[in-house]
């Protein structure tokens, strides 16, 4: 019985070698924030931004949808991943989404996030009696 393992999961090793359950294609990012800017920056490497990539900021979330094409077939081996990639991350709450800035350089995209200053104490709410 021992012996018989071997041959019968021998052929699986490549299987091995990619994450189990195969993750959604997410872009790989880093973000950093201080207390002026939000900045994110998303490893892209051979995409066209002005084709393949398109930013979106709604009610609080920064989304990032790229898409990669593969230029020619060929028969063998990939590890490369092509199709939609796709990353949202929940902004701040001081964001000001209308401010919002992107560069793409060296295969790196980089959006800038101005921060507002945050409210002070919120607003009184008047009590009433009945």
């Amino acid at each position: 019985m021992t012996s018989l393992l071997p041959r019968l999961f021998g052929d699986m090793s490549d299987w091995l070698e990619v994450d189990f359950p195969r993750p959604l294609p997410a872009i790989r990012v880093e973000d950093r924030m201080t207390d002026q800017e939000y900045v994110l920056r998303a490893e892209l490497p051979g995409m066209d931004p002005e084709k393949d990539v398109r930013i979106t900021a709604l009610n609080g979330v920064l989304t990032v949808n790229a898409e990669r094409r593969e230029e020619k077939a060929a028969a063998g081996r990939t590890e490369f991943r092509y199709g939609l990639l796709h990353r949202s991350v929940r902004l701040p709450a001081t964001a000001d989404e209308t401010a919002i800035t992107a560069t793409y350089e060296k295969g790196i995209l980089e959006i800038t996030v101005p921060l507002t200053a945050p409210e002070q104490g919120g607003r009184q709410i008047a009590i009433t009696k009945k």
